[in-house]
C-alpha cells in the first residue's frame, strides 16, 4: 500500500504475546490512542520484595502463615492478564519461610461463573512447575459452597467450600478497568468464588446503581457488596498488579483487601486513562488482555464514533474463542445464562461491525450483536479492503491497542 501509515498492536496474550501489523491509507487521518502507562516501566525483583515485606493493612504473609494448618491461594484465569507466575515464587518464599509445607497448600481458581481451566491453562497462569508439585482446583459455582450470611446490601453470600475450610487465604489478581468500575481487590471473593446465586444478586440487583461505572469507585454498591462478602468469608491478604501494555508489572499493592485496593484504584486512574478522540468515522478496537472477553470493547470503543455511527473493527485473536460464561452469555438460540439476553442490534453508534479472527467463534458473537449482523474476517487484508471500499481515499480512525484494558474518563464519567 503506497504511502500507507503502520500501527503495531500487541495480540495473543497467552500464545507468545505477538505484535500484529495494521495498515492504513497514506492519505487516512489514523490516531493512536495510548493508555497513559502503556510504555510504564517494570518493577524490579528489589520492589515486588518491598511490596511483600509491607503490605498495607495487615501483616506479611509470612507472620500471617504462622501456626497455620491449611493455606489457600486464588488466583484468576485467562480472561485477566495478570501474571502470576511472576507472583507466585514470592508468596510461596513467605510460605516457606513460616514453615508451611507443599502439601498444606492448595491453589483455586477464582473462575465466578466462567468456564473450568484445564491444565494447559493452568501451566499459561502459574508457571510449569506448579501443578505437578501442588493440588490446583476449579471453583465451582453449583456445587460445594458454603452459606455465610447475608450483605448489608441483601446478597446472600455461600463461598467455596474448600476455600473456606483453609486457615489461611491468599488472593492474588490485577486491577484492570471493568464495567463494574475495576477489576481486582475483593471480585477474587466475588464473582470469584461465590456460588452463582450469590454471583447472580450481587451483580444483577446493583449493577444498575448510577455509582456503578468504568472507573468509579467511591460510593460503588457492587464493590462495597463485593468487599463486605470479602470479610465475610475471611480473606487474609489480596496482592493486586498492575500492568503497561506489555503485560509487566508496573505497581504491585499487597495487603488488606480492602485497603490495598484503595491505593491501588489511584495507580489505576493514572495508568489505563487514555485521552479520548472524537467523531471518528471508524474506530478499531483490539483486545489484547483479556482478548477472550470482547464484550468489552465496545463499551469503551462506541463513544469514539459520530453520533450518526460509523464502523467498529474488533481485533480479538483468540485461539481458544470467547470464554464460557455461565452467567452471562448464550447456551443456544433462544437459551442462555441467567442474565443473558438476545442481543436485537449492533453496538451503539455502529452501523457496521467487523470483527478479526483467523479462528472463527461464530458462537462468540453473542457478547456483541445478532450473529447475521456481524461482518467476520480472518486477516487484516480483508478488513482494510472493506473499509477503504466503505470511505475511499478519506476516513478518520481511532486504534485503540487494547479495548479491554483502557479507559476514556471523558466519555465514561
Amino acid at each position: 500500500m503506497a504511502n500507507s501509515k503502520k500501527i503495531v498492536v500487541p495480540i495473543v496474550a497467552w500464545y507468545g504475546d505477538e505484535k500484529y501489523e495494521l495498515e492504513f491509507p497514506g492519505s487516512w487521518d489514523v490516531n493512536v490512542c495510548n493508555m497513559k502507562g502503556a510504555d510504564a516501566p517494570a518493577l524490579s525483583d528489589k520492589e515486588i520484595r518491598a511490596a511483600f515485606s509491607s503490605p498495607i493493612g495487615c501483616k506479611p504473609i509470612k507472620e500471617l502463615a504462622k501456626g497455620k494448618k491449611e493455606v489457600v491461594i486464588l488466583f484468576d484465569d485467562l480472561t485477566r492478564p495478570t501474571p502470576t507466575k511472576v507472583l507466585v515464587p514470592y508468596v510461596l518464599e513467605q510460605l516457606a519461610d513460616a514453615g508451611i509445607s507443599d502439601d498444606q497448600i492448595r491453589f483455586i481458581a477464582a473462575l465466578g461463573a466462567h468456564g473450568s481451566m484445564d491444565n494447559i491453562a493452568f501451566r499459561k497462569k502459574l508457571g510449569d512447575e506448579i501443578t505437578g508439585r501442588f493440588l490446583v482446583y476449579n471453583h465451582n459455582p453449583y456445587e460445594n459452597c458454603t452459606p455465610l450470611g447475608v450483605t448489608s446490601q441483601g446478597t446472600p453470600v455461600s463461598i467455596n467450600s474448600e476455600f473456606m475450610s483453609c486457615d489461611l487465604k491468599i488472593g492474588i489478581g490485577g486491577i484492570v478497568p471493568h464495567p463494574y468500575g475495576f477489576g481486582g481487590g475483593s471480585k477474587i471473593i466475588i464473582p470469584g468464588v461465590a456460588s452463582i446465586k450469590t454471583i447472580d444478586l450481587n451483580h444483577s440487583r446493583l449493577n444498575k446503581s448510577p455509582t456503578v461505572g468504568f472507573g468509579k469507585y467511591e460510593g460503588n454498591i457492587v464493590r462495597q457488596d463485593m468487599d463486605e462478602a470479602a470479610k465475610m468469608a475471611g480473606l487474609d491478604i489480596k496482592i493486586d498488579a498492575l500492568l503497561n501494555l506489555k503485560k509487566e508489572i508496573t505497581a504491585l499493592l499487597v495487603g488488606d483487601v480492602v485497603k490495598e485496593y484503595a491505593e491501588g484504584v489511584k495507580f489505576a486512574r493514572k495508568q489505563y486513562a487514555t485521552d479520548m478522540v472524537s467523531n471518528v468515522d471508524i474506530v478499531v478496537a483490539n483486545c489484547y488482555g483479556k482478548a477472550n472477553e470482547m464484550a468489552l470493547a465496545p463499551l469503551i470503543a462506541s463513544p469514539l464514533l459520530k453520533p450518526e455511527g460509523g464502523e467498529m473493527v474488533i481485533i480479538a485473536i483468540v485461539p481458544e474463542g470467547q470464554i464460557t460464561h455461565y452467567w452471562g452469555r448464550s447456551f443456544g438460540k433462544k437459551f442462555g445464562g441467567r442474565a443473558w439476553l438476545p442481543k436485537t442490534s449492533l453496538p451503539d453508534r455502529t452501523k457496521k461491525l467487523i470483527v478479526l479472527n483467523p479462528y472463527p467463534d461464530r458462537t462468540g458473537g453473542d457478547w456483541l450483536a445478532p450473529y447475521e449482523l456481524i461482518t467476520w474476517a480472518r486477516s487484516w487484508a480483508e478488513v482494510i479492503q472493506q473499509l477503504k471500499e466503505s470511505y475511499g481515499n478519506k476516513a478518520k480512525v481511532a486504534v485503540i491497542p487494547d479495548a479491554t484494558l483502557q479507559y476514556f474518563p471523558d466519555a465514561l464519567g
